[in-house]
């Protein structure tokens, strides 16, 4: 099968979350199930050119209509570690990718928008002709749009679409200007409930409304997350479109790429382990510490590795810190917030536990520290107040680093309680709590840490039982495949 990924991110050359994870990993593993996977990008002048092997300029006049006019561009072809990437160029006084950042534009709404034209315009004047267009998130929510309304008419009746719902926090709103830009014109057609009119506000249209109405089948990041969107407000808004296209709607969990999480063929840690070499973690522990000036004592360490945002849940990390501290436990926190105000909250803490022997704050991120501590803590906290997927728990698992998170998304589809789960005893890895707040956490934390001194051994079973945990790739490659087959057939 021929697949066309377009997508904002892709790791590790354009990532901001998750979403680059997911791009890279699932090519990957639809490659290696024999499947042809080319991967379209914007090209941001802050991609990651040193992990793009062999980049040059593969189709240099591709003139995109755009409002008007055309705007020219040029696309160059390369490989990310492998996978198939064409990365597009506008030459325009806009600078839709020379801004030294991936997102956060006041014009987010109009550089998307014509990416996914682009996109698709490379894809016609190319002679492209994929079985399956896999878009991502709000960002690309135009391009089934644009495919149904325009590009079919225009001879490319062949390919289906797979939309995949990443985060419905971020929907992109916005006006008739896009619709003018992107030549599909008609506000009155597609202001419309049935179409791309947001639910809520009927002066705007919804980009990733339109991925969900004009796409073959919609796929969320966990199954809890797709009864989610379902049944409560972490739809924002979206729920009456969704029960309306519930039948072609399904979750399928992330997978993890284990060649580059696994601690038996980690090259960013000291001592690498497994599962029948567990004392060797320890090594990393010290390293940890040593990394990080924390004294060397017989206490576990816990962690927190991600972005701090309103949706991670500040203020119970914020209550973690202050626990585990309290409670005979180093932490460690390595993270950046994109709010300024959560940002400076951070630092307060950081300038607070300056000189705390059992504490450090790194504010900043830094993919190859984080390999590091996942391999040194004991425990790890994940405690959001929504959480699509999440991969920092499914790494942790891996490197035999106990999570503890709140029963939200995909961490109820992938943790499960040492004390309280149906599972049997061998299947259980971690500690849930199910409500936001203080007494939350506190539970779960004092139960993980209660068993770290008193039952050492039984909290190694629970550290191994995570480490044969399988959430790589594998079956949600076989499971997106069998709904491309499903699509295409139709």
């Amino acid at each position: 099968m021929y697949i066309a990924m377009v997508a904002s991110e892709c790791a590790p050359v354009a990532k901001v979350g998750g979403l680059g994870d997911v791009v890279f990993g699932l090519s990957r593993e639809l490659e290696i199930r024999g499947n042809s996977v080319e991967i379209i990008l914007p090209k941001y002048d802050c991609l990651r050119y040193d992990q793009i092997f062999d980049l040059r300029l593969t189709y240099k006049d591709l003139w995109v209509p755009w409002y008007d006019r055309a705007v020219h561009c040029s696309v160059y072809f390369g490989f990310v570690h492998g996978r198939k990437c064409f990365f597009i160029e506008p030459h325009s006084d806009h600078n839709f990718f020379h801004r030294r950042v991936f997102y956060g534009q006041r014009d987010d709404d109009q550089r998307f928008a014509f990416f996914s034209k682009a996109a698709l315009e490379f894809m016609l004047k190319s002679g492209k002709n994929p079985d399956i267009i896999h878009c991502h998130d709000w960002q690309t929510g135009l391009v089934p749009v644009l495919l149904y309304e325009m590009y079919k008419h225009l001879g490319m009746t062949h390919p289906r679409v797979c939309y995949t719902l990443h985060n419905l926090q971020h929907q992109g709103l916005t006006g008739e200007h896009v619709l003018r830009a992107t030549g599909l014109n008609r506000p009155s057609y597609f202001f419309h409930q049935d179409r791309l009119q947001d639910n809520f506000n009927p002066a705007a249209i919804n980009l990733m409304k339109g991925g969900i109405v004009y796409s073959n089948f919609v796929t969320t990041v966990s199954p809890r997350y797709a009864s989610e969107i379902l049944h409560t407000s972490q739809n924002f808004g979206l729920g009456h479109t969704l029960h309306v296209y519930r039948g072609k709607l399904g979750g399928i969990l992330n997978g993890v790429d284990y060649n580059t999480w696994n601690p038996e063929i980690d090259s960013h840690i000291p001592c690498r382990y497994g599962i029948n070499s567990l004392a060797d973690k320890y090594e990393n522990k010290k390293a940890l510490r040593q990394r990080f000036w924390l004294q060397d004592a017989y206490k576990p360490i816990v962690c927190y590795i991600g972005r701090l945002d309103h949706q991670k849940g500040v203020p119970l990390i914020t209550r973690a810190i202050h626990y585990c501290l309290q409670n005979g436990t180093q932490f460690v926190l390595l993270g950046t917030s994109p709010d300024a105000g959560i940002g400076h909250h951070f630092w307060r803490l950081k300038q607070r536990y300056n000189d705390n022997p059992d504490c450090h704050l790194e504010l900043g991120f830094n993919e190859e520290l984080s390999h590091l501590i996942y391999a040194g803590a004991e425990m790890m906290i994940v405690p959001s107040l929504f959480e699509p997927c999440g991969l920092t728990q499914m790494i942790a698992l891996k490197y035999g680093t106990v999570p503890v998170v709140r029963a939200t998304g995909g961490l109820a589809d992938t943790v499960f309680d040492a004390n309280h789960s149906d599972r049997p005893c061998d299947e259980r890895n971690g500690y849930v709590f199910n409500d936001f707040n203080d007494q939350g956490i506190d539970s779960a934390l004092h139960r993980a840490i209660g068993m770290w001194y008193t039952y050492p051994n039984d909290f190694q079973e629970l550290m191994a039982n995570g480490m044969r945990c399988d959430y790589s790739w594998n079956h949600p490659g076989q499971h997106y495949l069998n709904i491309y087959e499903h699509i295409r057939d139709k």
